[in-house]
C-alpha cells in the first residue's frame, strides 16, 4: 500500500491515479478515517498517562472511582479505535500503487508495442491450432479429465509431459546462469500473505483465487505469493545485492469471467505449473532489476524460437501493486485460419511493485545509515506450462501435423520432433 503521509501531502495526485487505474478507492474516507484515527489514539495517550500518574501515589476512594472511570474510557476508545483500523485498513487496500511516467494510461487496449522479435511465418498449409494439434499426437485428454475434474482441466500424455519437464529445467537453467537462487513453494499460503502481495481471498464472485474452507490458507495462483510472503516481517541485508528468486510451484485460478475465443485449450484452465521469478532490492535499483527479469524472459522466449512482443501495459490493466508492467505476448493461431491470421497472446509477465508490496508484508532492509527502509519487489514469469507448449505447439507445427522441437529443448527432453 501508499505511505499515508505520502497521500496526505499528495491527496490530488494519488485521486488522479486512481481514476487511470479505474481503482475504485475513496481518498476523501481515507484521510478523515486517518484523522479519526489519529484523534482516538492522542486520547487513548492522554488517558492512559493520567491514569500511571495517579498510580504513583495512594489513591483515595474518589480518586479510584475517577480512574474506574478512565480505565472504562480507555476500554471505549480502543474498541472505537480498533474498528475505525479495520475500516482505515479496508480502505487503504483499496488505493492502487502509483503509475510510472512512462505507463500509457488508459484501458486493457491501450498498451504501447515496445519490442517485436520477428514476424510470423506464413505457412504452405493451413495450420491447426494447439488443441487439434495435441489432440491429433494424444498428447492431451481433455474430455476425461472433465469427467475427473471439470471444465478447464486437462490430463498430459506421452512426449508433452517429457516437453514441459524439458521447459522447466531450460527455464531454470538460464535463471541460475543469472544468480537466481532456485525455490520450490508450497502450493497453499495464508489468506494474510495473499493479501500482502495484492490478491483478495474469498472477495466475491469474481475472485480467482480458490480458498479453503474452515481454514486461513487459500491455493495459491503464482508463486509471486509465496515467494514474495518468504521475507514477510524481515529485516534483509542487501549490502552484497539483491535476493533474487526462480520459484516452481503449481499455480490454480478460478477463471473467473474467463470465457471466449481466448479461453479455448490451454489457454486459460484452472491448474499449471509454473516457474516465477522474483527480486527484493534497494529502492534505487529496482527500474534496473526489472530491466533485467524482463531480459531473461526474452532470452528464455527467444532460444525456443517462437514470434513475440514485448508490450508496455496501460493504467488501467496494471493491476494494485505494479508501479509498471511488461507482458510477452507469443503469436497463436487461436482461431485456425489460414496462413497466419492468429494473433498475440500473453505469455508471461514483468512487474516492479516498489514498496507496495513490502509495505503490505513489513519487508524492510538495512540502509548504510543503520535506519531501515522498506525494501521494493519484483516478480517476472520464466516459464508457464499452460501456455509455452500452445505457442511452441502452433509455430513449429509441421505440414504433416508433427511438431518439432526448438533446439534449446532437444538436449533436455531427448527428441527433435513430436
Amino acid at each position: 500500500m501508499l505511505d499515508i503521509k505520502f497521500i496526505r501531502e499528495n491527496k490530488e495526485l494519488v485521486k488522479q491515479n486512481c481514476l487511470d487505474r479505474r481503482a475504485k478507492a475513496d481518498i476523501d474516507l481515507v484521510l478523515s478515517l486517518d484523522e479519526a484515527r489519529k484523534n482516538l489514539l492522542k486520547q487513548a495517550e492522554e488517558l492512559r498517562g493520567l491514569r500511571n500518574a495517579k498510580s504513583k501515589g495512594k489513591p483515595t476512594d474518589e480518586e479510584i472511582a475517577k480512574m474506574r472511570e478512565v480505565g472504562d474510557n480507555i476500554a471505549k476508545i480502543e474498541k472505537e479505535l480498533g474498528e475505525v483500523e479495520k475500516r482505515y485498513l479496508e480502505e487503504m487496500m483499496k488505493i492502487p500503487n502509483l503509475t510510472h511516467p512512462e505507463s500509457p494510461i488508459g484501458e486493457e487496449a491501450d498498451f504501447k508495442i515496445v519490442y517485436k522479435n520477428f514476424e510470423p511465418k506464413d505457412f504452405s498449409f493451413k495450420p491447426l491450432d494447439h488443441e487439434e494439434l495435441m489432440i491429433k499426437n494424444d498428447l492431451i485428454d481433455f474430455e476425461r479429465a472433465t469427467k475427473t475434474s471439470g471444465a478447464k482441466f486437462y490430463f498430459l500424455k506421452n512426449n508433452l509431459v517429457r516437453l514441459n519437464q524439458a521447459l522447466l529445467n531450460y527455464g531454470m537453467d538460464i535463471a541460475v546462469k543469472h544468480s537466481f537462487v532456485l525455490l520450490e513453494t508450497p502450493d497453499m499460503a495464508k489468506n494474510e500473505i495473499l493479501q500482502g502481495i495484492g490478491f483478495n481471498p474469498r472477495s466475491g464472485e469474481e475472485t480467482q483465487i480458490y480458498s479453503i474452507e474452515n481454514s486461513d490458507l487459500s491455493l495459491i495462483g503464482t508463486a509471486e505469493i509465496t515467494v514474495g510472503g518468504y521475507h514477510s516481517n524481515e529485516i534483509l541485508d542487501l549490502k552484497d545485492g539483491p535476493k533474487k528468486y526462480i520459484a516452481l510451484s503449481h499455480c490454480f485460478r478460478t477463471e473467473a469471467g474467463a470465457y471466449g475465443k481466448t479461453s479455448k485449450g490451454l489457454y486459460r484452465v484452472h491448474q499449471f505449473t509454473k516457474l516465477e521469478m522474483f527480486v527484493f532490492c534497494k529502492p534505487e535499483d529496482s527500474e534496473k532489476y526489472h530491466a533485467e527479469i524482463l531480459k531473461v524472459e526474452k532470452e528464455i522466449m527467444d532460444g525456443l524460437e517462437i514470434p513475440y512482443q514485448v508490450i508496455d501495459i496501460a493504467s488501467a490493466d496494471l493491476g494494485g501493486p505494479a508501479y509498471r508492467k511488461f507482458d510477452i505476448e507469443g503469436y497463436m493461431i487461436m482461431k485456425g485460419d489460414d496462413k497466419h491470421q492468429g494473433g498475440y497472446g500473453e505469455l508471461t509477465s514483468c512487474s516492479n511493485c516498489t514498496d507496495y508490496q513490502a509495505r503490505r508484508l513489513n519487508i524492510k532492509y538495512k540502509k548504510d545509515d543503520g535506519s531501515n527502509a522498506f525494501v521494493h519487489t519484483l516478480n517476472g514469469t520464466a516459464v508457464v506450462l499452460s501456455r509455452f507448449p500452445i505457442v511452441i505447439a502452433e509455430n513449429h507445427q509441421q505440414a504433416d501435423g508433427t511438431i518439432e522441437v526448438p533446439k534449446a529443448l532437444q538436449k533436455y527432453c531427448g527428441f527433435k520432433k513430436i
